[in-house]
């Protein structure tokens, strides 16, 4: 009987997670503007690529390169030393290896203290 009840709740915990997961719209869209002197805007956990990119843009101040993450992180490293200068950017799958890659770049690109400015997950990342 014991057995029975267990399997039973078992059964029913799936049922709950199915219906849950699908029922909740799955938010992984996120972007990235990166901007000079330091700007930058960041969205994540949209629904749609392209909003994500338009609030990303909207948060940005003047001209601004836009990247986007899927289930990702993303980063922004500037040279401290000259805020205008070198800065580098990345799009990963971890966090640890976005910032890495944009320290990286930044310093490829120039820089002398090259330091993390910004950073953003979406729902996977």
């Amino acid at each position: 009987m014991a057995l029975l009840i267990a399997a039973r709740r078992r059964a029913l915990c799936a049922a709950v997670w199915v219906l849950a997961t699908a029922i909740v719209p799955a938010h992984a869209a996120g972007a990235m503007a990166v901007g000079k002197c330091g700007a930058y805007g960041q969205a994540f956990d949209y629904a749609a690529e392209a909003a994500a990119i338009d609030a990303a843009r909207k948060k940005c101040s003047g001209d601004c390169t836009t990247i986007t993450m899927r289930r990702a992180c993303a980063a922004l490293a500037i040279d401290m030393l000259n805020p205008c200068g070198a800065h580098g950017y990345a799009v990963e799958a971890k966090i640890s290896s976005s910032l890495n890659e944009a320290t990286r770049k930044c310093y490829e690109f120039g820089g002398k203290q090259c330091v993390i400015r910004a950073w953003a997950c979406d729902a996977k990342g």
